[in-house]
């Protein structure tokens, strides 16, 4: 292999837009091989004796420990504490780069509450002996920072503006730390929701497999919003977009292993959406919308909105969070990418706001904000689909999970 920079990198094209991309992640190399085309990989391996290594974050005052370490046993489902930071107000969302050393979470403050906006930290760490320092931050100039998202080559990191419905664009330098914002979007409008809709809220951004778009959930507006990516430049070029149902609000995403399909979580109408995607063209197609709650449930208090989604590594089961209901619902992906509800199981604490997958998928680990814990949850065959928890960890204001 030739000498490269951590900026240089080799894309090797194949039919149908098949890649297999080269780049070296600061102590690492990547090798990635993107296949629109691929069927969904198989299962994981079976769980080694070696634990897991993961970071939990929540809504925490910069004097708590705001991100702590855990190390987790995919067998029994045990979480063994394994040090903590403090010094960062309110880590809502966390994202852990591919080379495994580096950490980056947002600061969620706001102009008018915080007397500032909020922020994108950078982290570096070791597991063994357990070490996590801070870099160094860069403002998002919004409010509400909420979720981040690194690009396929691993050298960008895009931050959502949830409060002020816009997005920065940051490269990641070769130590790690955030680079200056290279990018920045405004949206605008709003929804029929007058309550939750009264301007832009951009909540999370997607890569596209081929890394040649971003996909830009916006809650307030509706609105998937697609921009073209330079990878030279860090900058975004508005594309296309696809309109979600009227007040559906979507939140989180995620591209199904295939590359092919792609799943919106709508928050404000606690519905999953389903959507075709055309990679030579940058476009989405909606194919199904789909009740992520019982078909009672909606006349019963309290109100849900939904919250996370993630799909397992088999391609064949999608889960999405709901809060207020206090659940996770559970679907099996179909042949064509469409989802049947398998059932809807307790998330077995109190507000489900982000979750995970554990690596070999024996377990779902749940953030439950509200009752300020991670809930440990097995994951089953069948139409059971999740058991009751097996282990309840403590944590302020849990928020998010992230494996290493």
């Amino acid at each position: 292999m030739p000498s490269l920079t951590r900026r240089d990198f080799l894309i090797f094209t194949g039919a149908a837009g098949a890649a297999i991309v080269v780049t070296s992640l600061g102590k690492d190399w990547l090798l990635k091989y993107n296949d629109p085309e691929s069927k969904p990989i198989s299962e994981s391996p079976m769980p080694s004796n070696s634990p897991s290594f993961m970071f939990v974050s929540g809504y925490a005052p910069a004097d708590q420990p705001g991100i702590q370490a855990f190390l987790f046993n995919e067998t029994s489902g045990a979480l063994t504490p394994h040090g903590s930071f403090t010094g960062i107000t309110n880590p809502s969302f966390l994202i852990v780069h591919p080379n495994g050393h580096w950490l980056y979470a947002v600061s969620e403050a706001a102009k008018d509450s915080d007397g500032k906006f909020g922020d994108v930290w950078a982290f570096r760490f070791e597991r063994e002996p357990f070490m996590i320092e801070s870099m160094n931050h860069q403002t998002t100039r919004g409010d509400w920072p909420c979720h981040l998202r690194i690009d396929g080559t691993g050298q960008w990191i895009i931050a959502a503006n949830y409060g002020t419905g816009s997005a920065a664009v940051y490269p990641l330098l070769d130590d790690g730390s955030l680079g200056e914002m290279t990018d920045f979007v405004q949206h605008s409008g709003k929804g029929p929701n007058e309550k939750r809709q009264e301007g832009p809220h951009a909540h999370s951004s997607t890569f596209t497999p081929d890394n040649r778009f971003v996909i830009i959930a916006d809650l307030g507006i509706d609105q998937l919003v697609i921009y073209k990516f330079d990878i030279a430049t860090g900058k975004l070029e508005p594309h296309s977009s696809a309109q979600s149902q009227p007040g559906a609000g979507p939140r989180h995403t995620i591209f199904h292993p295939n590359g092919k399909w792609f799943y919106a979580a709508n928050e404000l109408g606690s519905t999953v959406s389903v959507y075709e995607y055309d990679a030579a063209h940058g476009t989405l197609t909606e194919k199904q919308t789909i009740s992520t709650l019982p078909s009672n449930a909606r006349d019963k208090a309290p109100e849900n909105i939904v919250a996370d989604i993630h799909i397992s590594d088999s391609g064949k089961r999608l889960y999405v969070s709901n809060r207020g209901h206090n659940s996770i619902a559970v679907f099996d992906i179909n042949d064509d990418g469409s989802l049947r509800l398998v059932s809807i199981p307790s998330c077995g604490g109190n507000w489900p706001r982000n979750f995970a997958l554990a690596p070999h998928g024996n377990f779902v680990l749940v953030a439950n904000q509200h009752s300020n814990e991670v809930c440990i949850l097995p994951a089953l065959e069948g139409k059971d689909a999740l058991g009751a928890p097996v282990l309840r960890e403590p944590v302020t204001g849990a928020s998010c999970i992230q494996f290493v």
